[in-house]
Formats: C-alpha cells, sequence, structure tokens
C-alpha cells in the first residue's frame, strides 16, 4: 500500500498549470466582462447593434454624404441622385466669422495675438516639470488681463478720478493683507490701525464721489473730485503707513518686496488702461464668436475662485455681520436664475448708477456672471474647508499662526485640493452658460453659429444641424480638456486613490 502511495507523491516543485485559454487574452476579457452569462450576451449583443446603428448613421451623415467645399448653398442641395449629409462648406465659410464675430478684418491680428499669449502662458502653467511658476503666474493673472483688454479694445480708457480712488483702496486693502503674511505683530501697532481705517475710508470716500458732486480739480492729468481726491490721498497714506508698520516688526528673513505688488499693479492698470498705444478702438459690439465666449468664461472662472474662497471664509466667519453678509450673498445669488441676474445685469444695473456714469454691456455681463458663479464656488469651497480635520486648526493655533496665515498656509491648501472635482465642475457649468449671453444680444459661439443660419447664401435643410454639431464638438473640446486636467491633477496629488 505504502509502494502504491508513493508513487503518487512529487519529490520536488511542480510548476503551476497556465490559465484555461478561455480566460485569457483578449477573447478571455471579452467573455468575462460581456458574455459572463446569457443576459449579459443579450445586452452586449442589443448594445453594440444599437451603438452601430448609430455610427453608421454619423459616419454616413458627417463623412460619406457630406460636403466639404463649396462657395454656397447650392453644394449642400440634395437632389435625385444624391443625397446631402452634413454641410461643413458652410462652416468652413463661416469659420472666420464664428472665431471672431464681426471684429474688423484688418485688426484681427490682436485677436490673434491675445489667443497665443494665452497658450503661451497656460501651459507652462498647467506641465508641473516647467519652472519659472510664480513669474508665469504673476504675467497671466496681472499683465495679460490688461494687455489683453488694450489690445482688443484699443485702450484709451478715460477715468475718474473716483475710479482711480478706488483702485488705490483696493491695493491698500491687498498691501495690508500682504502685510499680515509677513509680520504675526503688525495688526496690533498704531500704525497698522490707522492704515486700515484710512483704507476703509478711501473706499467709501472714493464711492460716495461717484453720486456726491463735490468740485473738480485736474490733478495729474486726470480729473477728481474733491472728494474723490481725499480717497486717493486715503489710499495713498494707507498704503505707505502698512509699508512701514511691516518693515519695524517683520521677522528676520521675511521678504517685503511682495508689499510693493499691488501699488505696482495699481499704477500699472491705470497707465495701461489710459496711455495712447496707436491701435484703433474696436467697441465690443463688434466681438463675437469664439472670443466672447472665452471672454465671458475666463473672466467667470478667473475672478470666481478668489471671490468663492473669501465668500466660503466669510460664512464660516465667528464675526456674525460677516457671516450674515455672506450668507445673504450665497443663499441671494445662488436662488436667482442666471439668465435672470443677465437680464438684471443689462437693463436694470444702469438704473441704479449715477448720472452720467454707464458700464458697457459686456462688463456689466462679466460682473453678473462673475458674482453668480462665485456663490456657487462658495459652496463648494465651504465643503472642503468643512471637511478638514479640527486638529488641523488646532494645531495651526498652537503654532501662534494669526488667522490669513493659518488658512494661507495650512487650511486652504487641503481644502481645495479635496474639491477639486467639485470646483473644476463649476467651471465647466459656467463655460456652457456662456451661450446664455446669446438671450441679451452677444454673439457668442453658439450665437454666432446660429446667426449664420439666417445668410441667404447658406440656406439649406442640413446647414441648421451641421453648425450645431460643429459649436456641441467645440464646447465638448474645451469642457472634456478641463476635466481631463482635473484627473490628472487629481492623480498627481493622490487623492483619487486614498478615498
Amino acid at each position: 500500500m505504502e509502494e502504491q502511495v508513493a508513487r503518487f507523491v512529487a519529490r520536488g516543485q511542480i510548476e503551476p498549470l497556465p490559465p484555461p485559454a478561455s480566460e485569457t487574452g483578449a477573447f478571455g476579457t471579452v467573455r468575462k466582462h460581456l458574455f459572463a452569462t446569457p443576459f449579459d450576451a443579450v445586452l452586449t449583443i442589443v448594445c453594440g447593434l444599437l451603438v452601430a446603428y448609430v455610427i453608421n448613421g454619423l459616419v454616413q451623415w458627417g463623412i460619406v454624404n457630406a460636403v466639404f467645399t463649396g462657395s454656397d448653398r447650392t453644394a449642400c442641395l440634395s437632389t435625385e441622385t444624391r443625397e446631402v449629409g452634413a454641410c461643413w462648406a458652410f462652416v468652413g465659410a463661416k469659420f472666420d466669422q464664428f472665431l471672431y464675430g464681426t471684429y474688423p478684418l484688418d485688426e484681427r491680428w490682436r485677436v490673434q495675438l491675445v489667443f497665443f499669449a494665452l497658450v503661451a502662458l497656460i501651459v507652462p502653467i498647467a506641465i508641473p516639470k516647467v519652472p519659472f511658476k510664480r513669474l508665469n503666474a504673476a504675467l497671466l493673472f496681472l499683465l495679460f488681463p490688461l494687455a489683453a483688454l488694450v489690445l482688443l479694445t484699443g485702450g484709451r480708457f478715460a477715468m475718474s478720478g473716483s475710479a482711480i480712488g478706488i483702485v488705490f483702496a483696493l491695493a491698500a486693502a491687498a498691501t495690508i493683507f500682504l502685510a499680515t503674511g509677513r509680520s504675526t505683530t503688525v495688526m496690533r501697532t498704531g500704525a497698522m490701525k490707522v492704515a486700515l481705517w484710512l483704507a476703509v475710508l478711501a473706499f467709501v470716500v472714493s464711492f460716495a464721489s461717484f453720486y456726491i458732486n463735490s468740485g473738480r480739480i485736474l490733478f495729474l492729468s486726470f480729473r477728481f473730485e474733491m472728494l474723490s481726491l481725499v480717497g486717493f490721498a486715503a489710499a495713498v497714506a494707507s498704503i505707505v503707513l502698512a509699508i512701514v508698520a511691516t518693515t519695524r516688526t517683520a521677522e528676520t528673513g521675511s521678504s517685503l518686496l511682495g508689499l510693493y505688488l499691488p501699488t505696482v499693479a495699481a499704477l500699472a492698470f491705470v497707465l495701461i488702461l489710459t496711455s495712447n498705444f496707436g491701435l484703433e478702438f474696436v467697441p465690443t459690439n463688434l466681438w463675437g464668436g469664439l472670443l466672447i465666449t472665452l471672454t465671458v468664461a475666463l473672466t467667470g472662472i478667473t475672478a470666481s475662485l478668489p471671490l468663492g474662497i473669501l465668500l466660503a471664509l466669510g460664512r464660516m466667519s465667528k464675526m456674525p455681520a460677516v457671516r450674515l453678509l455672506c450668507v445673504i450673498f450665497i443663499e441671494f445669488w445662488r436662488g436667482v436664475p442666471l439668465i435672470t441676474v443677465l437680464f438684471m445685469a443689462n437693463f436694470m444695473l444702469p438704473l441704479l448708477l449715477p448720472a452720467g456714469v454707464s458700464f458697457n454691456q459686456l462688463l456689466r455681463v462679466l460682473v453678473g456672471v462673475s458674482l453668480f458663479a462665485a456663490a456657487y464656488m462658495a459652496e463648494v469651497i465651504r465643503g472642503g474647508l468643512q471637511a478638514i480635520p479640527k486638529g488641523q486648526y488646532e494645531g495651526a493655533d498652537a503654532m501662534a499662526l494669526t488667522y490669513w496665515q493659518k488658512m494661507r498656509m495650512i487650511i486652504l491648501p487641503q481644502a481645495l485640493t479635496l474639491v477639486i472635482p467639485g470646483i473644476v465642475n463649476t467651471f465647466i457649468g459656467l463655460f456652457k452658460d456662456t451661450s446664455l449671453v446669446y438671450i441679451i444680444g452677444l454673439a457668442d459661439l453658439l450665437g454666432t453659429i446660429r446667426r449664420g443660419f439666417g445668410d441667404p447664401i447658406w440656406i439649406t435643410p442640413s446647414t441648421p444641424a451641421t453648425g450645431l454639431v460643429f459649436g456641441a464638438f467645440a464646447f465638448w473640446l474645451f469642457c472634456f480638456s478641463m476635466s481631463r486636467y482635473s484627473i490628472f491633477i487629481e492623480r498627481r496629488l493622490a487623492r483619487g486613490r486614498k478615498h
């Protein structure tokens, strides 16, 4: 018996058998995921037939029977012997109009230069390994908007003293904010307290000068109201006091060059917008197409994120007045449809402005869209702030950090990382909502395409479908790119695999 058993006992390591051929390779993968059960097989066959039917129809319509060249509608009309699908000749003929609208032909190089500069600045920011991120960010967010505004419009804006006072009041507020990051004790000094009140005074007085006539005076080749001149002087004094107070109390090794950036930015803003660069003025009612879409979308995206952060912090503030104001702002803008906001910005806002003061139609839309998106962004960011463990707040407090240092260096980086999908989702929704501006008379990409349907040279049964498919593809391309880049950032930050 023992001899018979011994014949079947292995005397060495036996190599494992390979898996069955039906479980490996392409055949095994298809069988496992698509034909594992009879129900799965039937569902796969039905879905496959449906997809094949749709793809065949799209290929027949968009490629096989499509018309790619032609000078007018006759090229896209069906005959007894030929069935016409998509009229891509219409898209080719109107392509420049889809990009620029009715922007003057001789000046379209300015739009092309803006597009090129935008891509040249965004690509290095988006690629992690490219160096000089801070310089690139400064060029993109500070210099590029001013240069683009001058190039697209022609510049030579007439800025009132009241507007200059508000610009420098904002620069004073930014200087005070930056000062808190250089010194933990600067807010306790008398000079900084005076600077803070001067900044508030500058903003209030400059804003009041829009409504109160107080006599005009020529100062530095600009026309100031007496009140606006007082506001401008208060803003400059606030900036000087903030820099002096920070210099005296700053920790050893702290760089103070950043304190001068708001003032330099304010000076550049005023000088660039009011200087004459010899460019022909192009009113915004000639803009259209992709130019309008990108202008509204990029402005809303750029403005909504910082505003949303401030609103989210304000809603979680321990100061009742600040929290109440932020809650009212957020709930009001979230409770109103965007189309209502656009109508209010276009028709009602001019009625609330003082006599003689008016804003460009496109500027009113940009302000409305930015405030609307900021309310939604605030709630996304508030979700990230609430997801941060309490220990992070307590640890920051134990290090004797100020509120803004705690938020800037510890809390906000973690909160923003957690809500990257929500932030990008808001950006994508905002980009698609830009098509609503067509209702108030601005011809964005989709609006310009729809206007092309009325051109008698290209009126055919297939023209509307072709134009809308092209517009849908353009929107999808931008939105899909933002989505994929969001996934890339999530994976890079190792958040997608941890949760």
